[in-house]
């Protein structure tokens, strides 16, 4: 048996291909799936899901086990191809399919892969979406990836085998789309001419942005963005945007992978760019870097996105939805820096954190949405922006889209907006965030490390502790936080820390690794 990792979760299933992710592995838990939400549907018709995957090399011979798994359980399957996973989630809503399975690994490094599901309401809106010309682009959105609820069931099928197999005369059929691109570009460019009050052209054409970089790991990213930005006012230069989906380098789009000779750091000031985002392999996550070549990372993207909405709502062009009540509110995990506390304060709104994972963020938006609160954006600190004009998915799409709309109105550069953000920290010194990893044996493993570290702090009087994932450790009278958690989706127990200055991080930083035993197996 192989030591390789399989990770099951609230992101779904994640592992190394031909070792611990084989098709055997893929077949139960699409076949797992497929019967689950047959289930689910009930007996008056077939489920009907979407299958796509990232791009990424060797991806094709998993997505063809899923195709097959599901129309062994009686569903009806349209295979999308290589799609990013926001633009499933919006394919998923625009044609009335109840689920969709995506072959990817996310950010993980070449040598894994693995499926993320997506699900929707049995209800459909009856009046859609248009673009300017009237013509119906979709539903309101509502895709999303399964509750946590969801999660444990579709693993406890998984674990135990259960699935119903159909019969020869039972089994589902099976079609092609290759228009999810579009979708997508129309879904994002109708919410941006929404919230501007014009055209996605007639913006960008009155603005000063001319070119814009974009690396997209040679994965999913590379079509849609071409797409997006093509015969528009702004040129759009792609740096590994090909269709190989062979990695240039480790597709996290972090400031080592990004800062190598010939990497978007360089090309950014190189050719003279305006801006530089980095998207993972399947394009819900976004980096930036700016104009003169600094890598801003992941954790200003929500922030950005979050200020060109509040700044659209002051200037009057958006309003909140009726019956929304009450102050906006941005949902956002425990591992997301205070950036958008700041940020919310600065426009009278509100921050509502919930355990890490697009699941629970989504979860939490929704039900907050359903008792009538005005819910302006969902999001997490590694780049996830989830805007539900669009969708309810993080994507990467909509964070470029208002990242540029931001830039467009204001008039500023991208280094000029980070220092507004920044300026908005303790004592106008910004922010200072560090992330290490511990190797981590089993999920299981931390339990007990988690529980002396929650004991320990609490002791002290001026922290204060949230166990709802992991524990997060906050101190509020130097502005400092700390968030200890095992992954979700890699072998290893994540430590965040974000204090005001950079000695004040790394001394936290060091507190806490003396809690925390090498291979962190408690």
């Amino acid at each position: 048996m192989s030591d390789a990792p399989l990770i099951l979760g609230v992101s779904g299933l994640r592992g190394i291909v031909g070792e611990s992710l084989t098709p055997i592995v893929a077949m139960k838990y699409a076949g797992g799936f497929g019967a689950w939400l047959q289930e689910r549907v009930g007996s008056r018709r077939d489920a009907r899901v979407l299958v796509a995957r990232d791009g990424r090399f060797g991806g094709e011979a998993l997505s063809m086990v899923v195709v097959a798994s599901l129309l062994s359980t009686g569903c009806r399957v349209r295979s999308l191809g290589v799609a990013t996973t926001p633009s499933v989630g919006v394919a998923l809503d625009t044609m009335e399919f109840d689920a969709a399975l995506i072959v990817t690994a996310s950010h993980n490094p070449q040598e894994w892969n693995g499926i993320k599901a997506l699900v929707r309401g049995l209800s459909w809106q009856s009046d859609p979406v248009c673009d300017a010309r009237g013509t119906p682009i979709g539903a309101v959105a509502d895709a999303c990836a399964p509750t946590a609820a969801m999660a444990d069931e579709l693993i406890e099928r998984y674990r135990h085998g259960r699935i119903d197999w159909k019969t020869s005369t039972e089994t589902g059929d099976h079609e092609w789309d290759d228009d999810t691109s579009s979708k997508h570009c129309l879904a994002v460019k109708h919410a941006v001419g929404k919230l501007i009050g014009e055209s996605w052209n007639g913006m960008l054409g009155a603005s000063r942005l001319k070119r814009v970089l974009a690396d997209s790991v040679n994965c999913s990213g590379s079509c849609i963005d071409f797409e997006f930005f093509n015969k528009g006012p702004v040129e759009l230069v792609q740096l590994h945007g090909g269709t190989s989906g062979i990695f240039p380098h480790t597709p996290e789009p972090t400031k080592k992978n990004l800062s190598g000779a010939g990497g978007l750091c360089d090309a950014v000031p190189g050719l003279k760019a305006d801006i530089g985002f980095a998207q993972d392999p399947d394009a819900d996550r976004l980096a930036i870097v700016d104009e003169k070549g600094n890598y801003i990372g992941e954790e200003y993207t929500p922030v950005l996105c979050a200020m060109a909405l509040m700044e659209a709502r002051k200037s009057g062009d958006l309003d909140p939805l009726p019956p929304a009540t009450g102050r906006p509110v941005f949902v956002v995990n425990l591992s997301t820096s205070r950036m958008i506390d700041d940020l919310a304060a600065r426009y009278n709104a509100e921050v509502v954190r919930t355990p890490v994972g697009e699941a629970n963020v989504v979860e939490r938006m929704k039900q907050l949405k359903a008792q009538g609160r005005d819910v302006v954006m969902g999001g997490e600190g590694n780049g996830g922006v989830i805007w539900p004009e669009v969708t309810y998915v993080r994507d990467s799409l909509s964070a470029m889209a208002l990242t540029l709309a931001l830039m467009a109105r204001t008039g500023k550069k991208t280094s000029e907006l980070v220092a507004m953000i920044n300026a908005m920290g303790p004592g106008d010194q910004g922010y200072t965030i560090l992330k290490q990893k511990t190797p981590l044996a089993a999920k299981a493993d931390a339990a007990p490390l988690l529980e002396r570290l929650a004991n320990h702090y609490k002791q002290q009087p001026d922290a204060a502790i949230d166990t709802q994932d992991g524990v997060r450790i906050d101190w509020p009278a130097n502005r400092t936080w700390a968030h200890i958690r095992p992954s979700n989706t890699e072998p290893i127990l994540r430590i965040i820390v974000e204090a005001p200055t950079e000695p004040q991080a790394t001394q936290t930083a060091q507190q806490l690794q003396q809690h925390i035993p090498s291979g962190a197996t408690g």
